[in-house]
């Protein structure tokens, strides 16, 4: 997206609702506080113009049940407190369902949805304890969080190591802000227990100053690097393992690495690299093929074309896929008007779901908000991504202790205030 789109984007809500008759149905509205000026504009756009795309898609097919969708986006500038005032807004505009796309203002308005009853929708960021649905009732992360992202490229490293990783050496690069200390916990609980020789390496915001972490990592001279990294730091980490003669071979980054950032890295110096991903990426995918053939090919976009061929755009579909099928179910099983609870039992209720192919089979329940968490590990072969797993959910249990472990804890300070 061009900076002039992106800064009217930033300065104004962006409403998509279309065009029916006059005597249509209540709308269902799904409130977007996302960073459009900021930390993550390498992102935002696409997931935005996807839940846009997919709405547009649905209310020519009649919407959810009848009642069109409406999808409302504004900006926070990935700043906590303005996040906090898009949801009280938007809460005033009749929205029952929120999405921030950023783990610190995730965390900052969570409390709020807690004490307001409405859900937020927190797939791919926030706080991992969030899916236990007991503790946290009106938090949906729906798909792997990144605790489980974390342990399943450990489950790969394994499969890697032969099934076992007693003596491994894996290295773990993060920023040195929330996104990148959320899998700390479970990085250093699998470590305990599988054996693995475990070294942090933080470097701070924004990112470009990565050199004193990669110094001492070619000291450490990992088996593998684990990095919970965005964007172009990635690109700054490829040249940092150049100059210090690591190979890119042992990179394994979080979901958060697209194909721009592959064209930065150079497609054939990133031959080899890896990383976890939560969706299938391509526009040959069915869904991106229908939006491209009932929205792009008639001038109806709500974005640049290209973008429906990264997998950020992916991304936005299978995580709005998931929103809209449980507002369906809600309606469809529950009934007009809609409450957020009716949307609660509807987001609990899906099964064996696979947001249209888009990710792996998910099961949500009153228990579980997550869903499954499964990731597959890719490898860029210097043209294209080339899965290296089956979808898999490793260390399950141990993920499992962590959440109910911080979940308590959660819910005993909450009792105490």
């Amino acid at each position: 997206m061009k900076m002039k789109q992106l800064s009217i984007i930033a300065g104004l809500a962006w409403t998509a609702l279309s065009i029916l008759p006059a005597a249509a149905a209540d709308p269902v509205r799904f409130g977007l506080c996302y960073d459009l000026s900021k930390a993550y504009t390498f992102v935002t756009p696409q997931i935005a113009q996807a839940a846009k795309d997919y709405a547009d898609l649905l209310n020519l097919k009649g919407g959810l049940e009848g009642h069109p969708i409406e999808i409302i986006v504004q900006d926070h500038g990935n700043e906590p407190q303005r996040g906090i005032e898009c949801y009280e807004r938007l809460k005033r505009e009749g929205v029952m369902v929120f999405d921030t796309l950023s783990t610190p203002v995730s965390r900052a308005i969570l409390p709020r949805i807690m004490k307001d009853g409405n859900i937020l929708i927190q797939s791919l960021v926030g706080r991992g304890d969030a899916v236990d649905g007991n503790v946290f009732k009106w938090v949906f992360p729906v798909g792997p969080t990144y605790w489980g992202q974390a342990a399943n490229d450990i489950e790969y490293i394994k499969q890697k190591s032969g099934g076992k990783l007693k003596g491994v050496k894996v290295a773990f690069l993060y920023v040195d802000y929330p996104f990148g200390q959320e899998p700390l916990g479970i990085i250093k609980t699998l470590a305990a227990k599988e054996g693995f020789d475990l070294q942090l390496f933080p470097y701070p915001l924004p990112g470009n100053d990565q050199a004193s972490a990669w110094t001492q990592m070619r000291r450490f001279n990992p088996d593998w690097i684990i990095s919970w990294s965005l964007s172009n730091m990635h690109v700054i980490a490829s040249r940092e393992m150049k100059r210090n003669g690591i190979p890119i071979e042992k990179y394994i980054a979080v979901n958060w690495l697209n194909e721009v950032d592959i064209k930065n890295i150079g497609p054939d110096v990133a031959k080899g690299l890896k990383r976890g991903t939560n969706v299938a990426g391509g526009s040959n995918q069915p869904l991106v093929q229908q939006i491209i053939k009932e929205l792009y090919d008639k001038g109806k976009g709500n974005g640049d074309r290209k973008f429906t061929e990264d997998v950020y755009y992916n991304t936005g579909l299978a995580i709005y896929s998931i929103a809209f099928e449980g507002a369906r179910l809600a309606i469809k099983n529950n009934g007009w008007p809609l409450t957020p609870d009716k949307i609660r039992i509807g987001l609990e209720s899906l099964k064996n779901y696979d947001a249209n192919g888009l990710i792996a089979p998910i099961t949500v329940t009153a228990e579980d908000h997550g869903g499954g968490g499964k990731t597959r590990i890719e490898m860029w072969d210097g043209s294209k991504w080339v899965p290296q797993t089956d979808w898999i959910a490793g260390f399950q249990d141990d993920v499992w202790s962590v959440v109910k472990e911080q979940s308590a804890d959660y819910a005993k300070s909450e009792s105490q205030k």
